[in-house]
């Protein structure tokens, strides 16, 4: 029973909402694959550029490596180079001992020589006695001589020895140095741009686990709307069903409707109507004996226009009330619904059992839940102007079988 009422506002009133709801959706939609498919793009070429700096990076630490070879191997020429200067040392000193000793043999021979000068030749060519022992002096003389020419030229020799081994040390140095300046040079020059590269990598990698936690969120996004929007495409289709079984008994109400007498709309001080006493039998057979659910006026009767438009019809009443004032129950049943409800504010509607339904809307305040049983006369809200109601007043209206029927007629007469 509770379906079969709901149906007739729900239709009506939710029918747009959803309609709305869908357009609004399938924006989102669009608006997120169109996301994704961006993100997609973006991540791609992220790839691409990582791939590149990827490459690169490898190819300069390569060269890194390639370069640190030559590196080690100029340690060892350094090595090598150190030992054979330590040699080329030890040579020179050796050299210069050997100058010093020949220069100081040299010196002797010189002095001894200066000393003696031409004067032995002379007292042996003069004085020849013994021819024999003047050859044999003649040829002593020559190899002193022969000496001291040999003594000179292994000094010259010595000398320009010890010369080629200090212009080789020198050549051998500054040589080294400037390999060893280069090979730092270039290595400081790789490692600042291996430093470069891995700090793009980093960045790269860093904005492609953002963009790709990004694209996977709207990638959920996108999934999630997709459900919404086949919720929303069932709802519809559903509610299309049940909308055009509305219609057909709308046709119906309105056939009836065109039978009974025309009757003139209320005017805002209407009658008085009293909760009264409560009736105890089967509600099928209370008509004309049930209380009013609040003591009030009414202030719009049932089947008079609502509002300014005439196509728009009350199906029940509104009793104008005090706010706050106690909402009681016509007749005992089960709460069915209690929550609030576009048009009619905060709702309350009751089983009575055998299809038949009272609803009390524009409360104030809700007394009781869903699955709650209530006896008749039992308070269930409070009266308000919840639902769009300028005053406080109390939306009141009967369905048999989930069609509306006059309060006035279930009621007992206004006093």
């Amino acid at each position: 029973m509770f379906r079969a009422l709901l149906l007739i506002c729900l239709t009506c009133l939710l029918t747009p909402a959803f309609a709305d709801e869908k357009a609004d959706a399938q924006k989102q939609l669009e608006a997120a694959r169109s996301d994704v498919a961006e993100l997609k793009k973006l991540l791609e070429q992220l790839q691409r550029d990582k791939s590149g700096v990827q490459s690169e990076l490898k190819k300069t630490e390569t060269e890194m490596g390639e370069l640190q070879k030559q590196v080690d191997g100029l340690q060892r020429d350094l090595k090598s180079s150190e030992g054979e200067i330590q040699r080329l040392d030890k040579e020179k000193k050796q050299l210069e001992g050997a100058r010093l000793e020949q220069q100081r043999l040299i010196g002797i021979q010189a002095r001894a020589a200066y000393q003696s000068g031409r004067q032995e030749y002379v007292k042996l060519l003069l004085n020849q006695q013994n021819p024999e022992r003047f050859a044999r002096t003649l040829t002593y003389y020559d190899y002193i001589s022969q000496a001291r020419m040999e003594q000179l030229a292994t000094f010259n020799e010595t000398l320009r020895q010890l010369n080629n081994v200090e212009q080789d040390i020198v050549q051998q140095q500054a040589q080294l140095l400037e390999q060893k300046s280069a090979l730092d040079s270039r290595r400081t020059q790789l490692a600042e741009v291996r430093k470069e590269r891995q700090v793009a990598l980093a960045r790269l990698n860093k904005e492609f686990t953002e963009r790709d936690r990004k694209l996977k969120a709207r990638q959920e996004d996108q999934a999630q709307l997709a459900q919404v929007l086949k919720t929303i495409d069932e709802t519809l289709a559903r509610q299309a069903r049940e909308a055009q079984a509305a219609r057909a008994r709308a046709l119906a109400d309105a056939r009836e409707q065109e039978q009974r007498q025309a009757r003139p709309s209320a005017p805002s001080s209407g009658p008085l109507v009293s909760a009264g006493a409560s009736y105890g039998g089967p509600f099928a057979q209370a008509r004309g004996k049930l209380p009013w659910p609040v003591d009030g006026r009414l202030v719009a009767r049932y089947g008079t226009p609502r509002g300014d438009d005439a196509r728009t019809k009350w199906d029940g009443v509104l009793i104008g009330a005090s706010a706050g004032s106690q909402v009681r129950a016509v007749h005992g049943g089960r709460v069915v619904f209690a929550d609030w409800l576009r048009g009619a504010g905060l709702l309350v509607i009751l089983d009575h059992g055998n299809g038949y339904l009272s609803l009390y809307g524009h409360n104030q305040s809700l007394l009781k839940d869903a699955g709650d049983v209530v006896k008749a006369g039992e308070p269930i809200a409070t009266v308000g102007t919840t639902g769009g109601q300028d005053t406080p007043a109390l939306y009141f209206a009967i369905r048999q079988q989930g069609r509306p029927s006059d309060p006035a007629q279930w009621c007992r007469a206004q006093g």
